[in-house]
Formats: structure tokens, sequence, C-alpha cells
């Protein structure tokens, strides 16, 4: 235990790590209890049956359910997160900006996206596009692109404002001592600085975009959980094809996380051995001094 740690609260003890544990066991065994108990009712109404699982495997199903369900999925999350990105970093710059009208009015649109819940700005974007004959054929998905854009934009512009403030501000005073204008300080220093901190926080809302589409089931968009739902009502096997979904959303996120753990390492252990080009010393392209 550290001494840091140890000023905050007081290390457990024997007997506290034994009540613990025999609590954690007991957490354990209630969850299990409750689990086995769901399965044997799922049992019970035939939902395990050998018969329920089989259509999850048929090229029809695949071909006309799972697979759209998938690219729905997939698409309109990429859409999302790549919108979500450009306006998280325009709010999030507008944030820091040294402009107080401009940093006023970027707060408020991000704690107005944040503070309105992700279906709230479906469902009113979704009637807008409707009403107005906009995006004709492709109103669900441009509602749930809007929805999921605005409001992960706003997190993606606090996550930014959050990480500039946290660099030490050595960083923009030494890019400003040797000539840099605020916005290049802010383009060439502090950025890049902050979005290398802030990738882990950035992966985790590239997962929870990815499985907020599945709110586009509610305006009627063909994602995959809305395709589980047509499978069940088809086949009869609600429970199966919900089950078989989820481990697909599981397969995708962790899929997803795995890349940008990649990307993560790479940029982090780029940012750690490149060295920065050498400057010319007064002295270099001189003459040698006879």
């Amino acid at each position: 235990m550290s001494s840091d740690a140890s000023v905050l609260f007081d290390a457990p003890g024997p007997r506290t790590r034994r009540n613990q544990r025999i609590v954690a066991g007991v957490l354990l065994l209630v969850a299990i209890g409750i689990g086995v108990w769901i399965l044997m009712q799922f049992a019970a109404k035939g939902q395990l049956d050998a018969a329920k699982w089989r259509p999850l495997l048929w090229t029809d199903v695949w071909s006309e359910y799972l697979l759209p369900g998938i690219l729905g999925t997939l698409r309109a999350a990429a859409i999302s997160i790549a919108a979500a990105g450009v306006i998280g970093l325009l709010l999030g710059v507008g944030r820091l900006s040294s402009v107080r009208p401009v940093r006023w009015l970027c707060g408020a649109v991000v704690e107005v996206f944040r503070a309105i819940p992700v279906l709230v700005m479906m469902l009113g974007s979704y009637a807008l596009f409707v009403n107005r004959g906009m995006f004709p054929g492709y109103e669900s998905l441009a509602g749930v692109v809007t929805g999921l854009t605005f409001y992960n934009g706003a997190v993606i512009a606090e996550l930014i404002r959050s990480g500039v403030n946290n660099l030490p501000k050595g960083q923009a005073e030494a890019g400003l001592s040797i000539g840099l204008r605020p916005g290049q300080v802010m383009r060439s220093v502090q950025l890049p600085q902050a979005l290398t901190a802030m990738l882990p926080s950035l992966v985790s809302q590239l997962v929870v975009v990815l499985k907020d589409t599945a709110l586009g089931y509610v305006i009627l968009y063909e994602e995959l959980l809305r395709k589980a739902d047509q499978i069940g009502s088809w086949q009869g096997n609600v429970v199966p094809a919900l089950i078989f979904v989820a481990v697909l959303y599981i397969a995708m996120n962790y899929t997803l996380t795995t890349l940008a753990g990649l990307i993560e390492r790479r940029t982090r252990r780029r940012g750690h051995t490149a060295a920065l080009p050498a400057t010319p010393s007064a002295d270099e392209g001189l003459p040698a001094a006879p």
C-alpha cells in the first residue's frame, strides 16, 4: 500500500479482508443462483431447445437478417463516429478559444447536447426529417446518426477541453515564447499531446457509439437488434435470437476495442521513441576557424 493511498483510506486488516471475501463469495453465489433460475425458466418455456437455436445458423437467416443487421449497425456507427469526431474537435477547440463569445457559445452547445438523452434526439430528428421530407428513404438512418453525432460530439468536446487543460502550462508558454501564435500552439503543441493522453477515453466512447446504435430500434432503423426481433417473431425463438445477437455485439465491441488498443499503443510508442528534428546550433554552417 503506497503512502499516498494510505492518506485517503486505512489499509484493510485481516478481519476486514476476510469479511470482504465472504461478502464477495455470497454475492457471486447469489448471481449464479439468479442466472440458473433464469435459464431454468427459459428451459421450461422451450427457449433453450436445440430446434430454437438451429435457425440462427441457416444461410437465409444470415443473408436476410443477421448480415444486413450487422452492416446497418456498423454503417450508423461509422458515420456517427466520424461526424462526432469533427464536431467534437470544433466544439472542444471553441471552448478553449480566447474569444469569449465563441467560448460561451460552444460551452452552451456542449452542455445542452450532453444533457439531452440520445433517444430523445433520435426521436426528435426522425420526426423532423419525416415531416420535412428530408433524407427520403433514409430517415431512420439520419435520425440515428443525428442523435449519436450530437451527443457523442459534445462528450468528445469535453474530453478535448479537459485533456488540453490538464497539460502542463509550460507547454503553451514555451510555444508562445518561440513566436508561435495561440492558434499554432493549440494545433501543433497542445492538441497532439491531449489527443494521445485521452485515447483510452476516446476508445470507450467508440464502444458506446456502437452499442447505442441499438436505440435505432425505436425509430424502425434496420440494425442488429431489430433484425433479432424479426427473427424471433418469425421462428418463435426470441430469447435465443437475443442471446445470439448479444454475442455478436460483444464480438464487434471486442474487435473495435482491440483495434483501437493497437492504434493507441502504436501512437504512444511512436510518441515516446520519435526524436525531435535536430535544431542547428548557432555555430553550425559557419566556416571552421583556421
